[in-house]
């Protein structure tokens, strides 16, 4: 499965990249306009890939871009898928790397669904990346991660972001996948909004905040 991107590279030479996954239903170019309003101090290139389509079973099989399947009724079904994904996405790694950027610089980010394909990859890593970002998500099978999470991965910074008010992911579901990677030694930076589903002006500062720290 190869990922079309959509990339934006900075005037200078990037000294990292932020490889940024969409949510259900949206697309790369779901958080192109907030590279802008990041107002970055250190030169960052961005690559926003967008996941394939497929029927999505919690919304009545209607076909529309999702890294992977959602059924209610059986919560790790989308598991094969997610590992595909993930697959996907190390290739724009890889492709990240032979472009001379090595992957302890590059940040894997992702907001709902595309957060927990960023999590499956970088906790389950062959090497550190700078940073992994979170947001409104949380970790596939949390119970079982233990058994499959690298030793490189343990010091990677992650930056965790809710919303306390969030109707589709409860926040609950994030402060437990939270616990469950402190329990495993990670060092989780996490922030709680007050909004829904979504970014707010407060998190952006947050996350300007943490590129700049793991990336400059």
């Amino acid at each position: 499965m190869t990922l079309e991107t959509i990339e934006i590279d900075p005037a200078e030479t990037p000294s990292g990249t932020v490889i940024w996954l969409h949510g259900l239903g949206a697309d790369g170019h779901d958080f192109e306009s907030i590279v802008p309003e990041l107002n970055l101090e250190v030169p960052i290139r961005f690559v926003f890939p967008h996941a394939p389509e497929r029927p999505v079973t919690i919304n009545g099989g209607m076909e529309m871009r999702a890294w992977y399947d959602i059924d209610p009724g059986s919560p790790l079904s989308g598991t094969d898928e997610i590992r595909m994904s993930a697959a996907a996405v190390q290739e724009l790694v890889d492709a990240e790397n032979h472009k001379g950027i090595p992957t302890d610089r590059i940040v894997l980010a992702g907001f709902s669904q595309g957060g927990v394909v960023a999590l499956h990859l970088g906790l389950r890593a062959e090497y550190r990346f700078a940073g992994l970002m979170a947001l409104s998500t949380y970790v596939h099978d949390h119970e079982n991660v233990g058994t499959e999470v690298s030793f490189v991965s343990i010091d990677t910074p992650i930056f965790m972001a809710h919303g306390i008010a969030d109707p589709m992911i409860p926040i609950t579901r994030a402060v437990t996948s939270r616990e469950a990677l402190t329990n495993l030694n990670y060092q989780v930076d996490w922030r709680e909004y007050g909004m829904g589903h979504h970014v707010c002006p407060e998190e952006l500062v947050d996350i300007k905040g943490f590129l700049e720290r793991v990336l400059s």
